[in-house]
């Protein structure tokens, strides 16, 4: 039995492996590889921070979180309209709104975002804060780069943030990216 107020845990399956998921207060508020290695930790944040129990179980909105990963990984959908929970510090949560405003199939640097929230000297900040993101794929951590267009520090792992933006049509000959407003 799920008591109310809880956060509810359930696993969707993505063509990228299994995914955890957890939703309370009817909004997702964890959508995790679930080989991450810092899933036990994330799930204690939240945990933590909602000051909830976690429980497996059924909720309505896993089958509308598993049908727009589902369509998302088949490149037929490339934003998803699924209500949110962040919880995070102030700046943690500026972060991942600035993420949610990289459009579908660009990316940007840890600079140029760190540029974009007013602190060229913060870019540590912002690149802790975007691997403290919870909601893979939802909020697209994995269209944050290097400067110099390398592929780095995904929690899901390179090869899937390879394989994520390479959905969205991005391409890696000789650097050519195609960089949302690197003019900053």
């Amino acid at each position: 039995m799920i008591l109310p107020g809880s956060i509810v845990l359930n696993k969707l399956s993505t063509p990228l492996g299994s995914m955890t998921a957890c939703i309370a207060h009817d909004a997702l508020c964890l959508l995790e590889f679930s080989d991450r290695r810092m899933l036990p930790t994330q799930l204690k944040i939240i945990q933590n921070r909602l000051k909830k129990n976690i429980v497996e179980g059924d909720h309505p909105l896993f089958e509308r979180v598993q049908d727009q990963v589902s369509l998302y990984m088949q490149g037929k959908l490339t934003h998803f309209d699924v209500p949110l929970l962040m919880p995070g510090t102030p700046f943690q949560q500026r972060v991942w709104q600035a993420l949610l405003e990289i459009p579908y199939g660009q990316t940007i640097s840890y600079l140029t975002l760190a540029n974009r929230l007013g602190n060229a000297l913060a870019i540590r900040a912002v690149a802790q804060a975007n691997g403290y993101n919870r909601l893979a794929i939802v909020v697209p951590c994995h269209r944050v780069i290097g400067s110099d267009g390398e592929l780095t520090g995904y929690g899901g792992g390179l090869t899937r943030k390879r394989f994520l933006l390479e959905l969205e049509g991005y391409k890696q000959p000789g650097k050519q990216l195609m960089l949302f407003d690197e003019s900053d």
